[in-house]
C-alpha cells in the first residue's frame, strides 16, 4: 500500500517540485514504484520529467473519474507521473462548486495506493483547495524551505493549516520533515537559516540538506530527474542520501 506525501509550502521557487522528481526518481532507482502527481497548474512537474502538458491527466482523474489513460511513464523505470494539463488552471474554481471539494483527490487516488510503494503529490504556490485536497489525500507532508532570506516567512500559517486538515479532514495527517534547499555552505545567511530552523523545529528537519547546484538547476529544462542528467553532481547525491534517510525512518517505524 503506498504512502502518499505531499510537497507543500504556499511560496513557490523553495523546491517543491525538484523535490517531488528528484526524490522520486532516487526512491526509483532503489527499486520503490513511485507516482508523482502533478496538482500543480503551471506543470512543471510535468515537463521537468520530460512530458508535455496535454488534455487529460489529473483533471480527468479528478473530475471525470477517467483513470485508465491518466497515468504517464518516464524515462526512469519504477517512476510514473500522473500529468497536470491547461484545465488545471480552472479547477480552483470548479472544486468551488462540488460536494466533497475537499476530498476528491484521495477518492480519486484510491485505485493507485496498491501499484506503488510512494506517491507524491507536488501541491501549487498556494493554500487553495488543490493543496487542500492534496493534504487530505496524504498521509505526510514535506516542507521545502529554502536557505534564504525570508525563508520562515508565511511557514507558520502553513503549519496552522496542516493542523486544521488534521484536526478534521484528515487524522492521520503528519510532518515528514521540513527539508532544508537552496543551501550555499559559502554563504552565512545559508547557514544561519539552517542553524536557526534546526533550533526551532529540532528532530522534525531531515538531516540531508539540498545544495545550490547548477545541474539540479539545469536538469528540468532537459526533461530528466538530475540522476539521470549527472548522477556525480551534488544535486543527485543530496536526493539519493535523502532516499536513503527516508528508508531507515520507515525501517524504524
Amino acid at each position: 500500500m503506498a504512502k502518499i506525501i505531499a510537497l507543500a509550502n504556499q511560496k513557490g521557487g523553495v523546491g517543491k517540485t525538484t523535490t517531488a522528481i528528484n526524490l522520486a526518481a532516487s526512491l526509483a532507482v532503489a527499486e520503490r514504484r513511485c507516482l508523482v502527481v502533478d496538482c500543480d497548474p503551471q506543470g512543471n512537474a510535468t515537463t521537468g520529467l520530460g512530458l508535455e502538458k496535454e488534455p487529460g491527466g489529473l483533471y480527468s482523474l479528478i473530475f471525470d473519474s477517467e483513470s485508465s489513460h491518466c497515468v504517464m511513464e518516464t524515462a526512469l523505470p519504477g517512476l510514473s507521473i500522473i500529468p497536470s494539463s491547461p484545465e488545471m488552471i480552472g479547477a480552483e474554481v470548479e472544486l468551488v462548486e462540488r460536494s466533497n471539494r475537499e476530498g476528491l483527490l484521495k477518492e480519486a487516488l484510491i485505485s493507485f495506493r496498491t501499484h506503488y510503494d510512494y506517491i507524491f503529490l507536488d501541491c501549487p504556490p498556494s493554500l487553495g483547495f488543490l493543496t487542500i485536497n492534496a493534504l487530505v489525500a496524504a498521509q505526510t507532508v514535506i516542507l521545502p524551505l529554502q536557505c534564504e532570506y525570508y525563508a520562515l516567512e508565511g511557514l507558520s500559517e502553513l503549519l496552522k493549516t496542516i493542523r486544521a486538515v488534521k484536526g478534521g479532514l484528515n487524522p492521520v495527517l503528519r510532518l515528514e520533515g521540513i527539508l532544508l534547499t537552496m543551501f550555499d555552505i559559502r554563504n552565512n545567511l545559508s547557514r544561519q537559516v539552517a542553524q536557526e530552523v534546526r533550533e526551532h523545529f529540532k528532530e522534525q528537519v531531515f538531516d540531508t540538506v539540498i545544495p545550490r547546484n547548477v545541474r539540479l538547476s539545469e536538469a528540468p529544462s532537459h526533461g530528466k530527474p538530475v540522476l539521470l542528467y549527472d548522477i556525480r553532481s551534488k544535486g543527485a547525491q543530496s536526493y539519493l542520501a535523502l532516499a536513503r534517510e527516508i528508508i531507515e525512518r520507515e525501517k524504524k517505524q
